[in-house]
């Protein structure tokens, strides 16, 4: 990638989701991503870091809520407040990665863009770049949608996967001897159950789905207008009102019709041209409780654990706690749980369990526990 090129190259971070599996730590009023679990950041900090070397930052966009802008000028204070795109309300990540284009395309109509999560964790920053790199160069030069893939080391049911279908030469200046590889796609997987993951992880050609994209602002307007022509034609309502004083209305107006869909769904499974890019860099999505115990054990970190935070044993082995409180926590005859203590709320369960969280922030939900979440 040449400077010049570079210069058209965008990232989009979006942080506007909740991260409920991380409850009671995670909430509506402190989602995941502003959340600094292991003393080195916020998930976001630490997102738009690693992009840092590889796009300017001039071109580093953050997509958002309202809360969320707030929350970025304690986390980021030193962000460009002009590059924070504010979503009226939550539509999933279609509508938001709509109204990104719309505003990057207004001002690049020659842009490559990366599309990221904001609460994912990526351990080897150097391989995740240069990864990302290739991935520039094919959707400059295949004018398609790439994806990034992450080999799997188990048959893990809380991801989606991509089948690759034909294994492809990577760009040039990418040796084959790098620890990545690019396949065409051949289907996308919704999170599957115990036993077609484990004949996914048998297969050999299916891989975990990271949420991470690159395309050029062509393609992927060429696949809104396609698969989903009415979201599309709100795009180009929006990018013909950015920067007038119709705007934020136009903005709002759309919004308040337009229906939640993933873009996985409106339009990866239907694209005509996909592409990912496969291998390993340290990738997790921190998804749940569990991961991030793996975590903080293979980094020896503490995880939440703040000084004051005090845990006493009494026959009590393989004891996980998390503590935001000066509470202390005793416990008596109990093994591999891991324990949550936030400020008015209690979480407990046994090691293994912590994705079925969400279940319990639903039902709080569902009882109109709302000061909870």
């Amino acid at each position: 990638m040449t400077s010049d090129s570079g210069n058209h190259v965008y990232a989009v971070i979006m942080a506007g989701g909740f991260g409920k599996k991380l409850w009671p730590v995670s909430r509506r009023k402190m989602p995941k991503q502003f959340i600094d679990l292991f003393d080195d950041g916020t998930m976001i900090a630490q997102t738009v870091r690693r992009i840092s070397g590889l796009v300017i930052e001039d071109n580093i966009f953050i997509i958002t809520s309202e809360l969320g802008r707030t929350l970025l000028s304690e986390s980021l204070s030193s962000f460009r407040p002009d590059n924070i795109i504010v979503e009226p309300s939550s539509r999933n990540t279609a509508p938001c990665i709509a109204l990104a284009t719309a505003h990057i395309k207004k001002r690049d109509p020659d842009a490559v863009t990366i599309v990221l999560p904001s609460d994912h964790l990526v351990l080897d920053n150097h391989s995740f770049l240069k990864i990302l790199e290739a991935g520039i160069d094919v959707a400059s030069e295949k004018k398609g949608i790439v994806t990034v893939g992450i080999t799997p080391d188990r048959p893990e049911t809380a991801y989606g996967y991509i089948q690759a279908d034909g294994e492809l030469p990577l760009p040039q200046g990418f040796s084959d001897g790098s620890d990545f590889h690019l396949f065409k796609v051949k289907a996308f997987a919704e999170k599957p159950d115990l036993t077609t993951a484990e004949e996914f992880l048998e297969s050999h050609d299916f891989y975990w789905n990271s949420g991470v994209f690159i395309w050029h602002i062509d393609a992927i307007s060429r696949e809104f207008e396609r698969s989903m022509p009415d979201l599309y034609k709100d795009l180009l309502n929006i990018y013909e009102s950015l920067g007038t004083e119709r705007e934020q209305k136009v903005i709002e107006d759309v919004y308040s019709w337009i229906h939640p869909l993933s873009i996985d769904y409106g339009i990866m499974e239907k694209a005509e041209k996909v592409f990912v890019l496969a291998g390993e860099f340290g990738w997790t999505d921190l998804g749940c409780w569990d991961e991030v115990l793996k975590v903080a054990e293979s980094r020896n970190a503490s995880a939440g654990i703040q000084p004051e935070s005090r845990l006493v044993k009494i026959d009590s082995d393989n004891i996980y706690l998390n503590n935001t409180t000066n509470k202390v926590v005793c416990t008596i005859g109990i093994k591999d749980v891991i324990i949550v203590q936030a400020e008015n709320a209690l979480l407990i369960c046994r090691k293994g369990e912590s994705h079925r969280v969400r279940e319990v922030v639903d039902i709080l939900r569902r009882e109109g526990l709302e000061e909870y979440l």
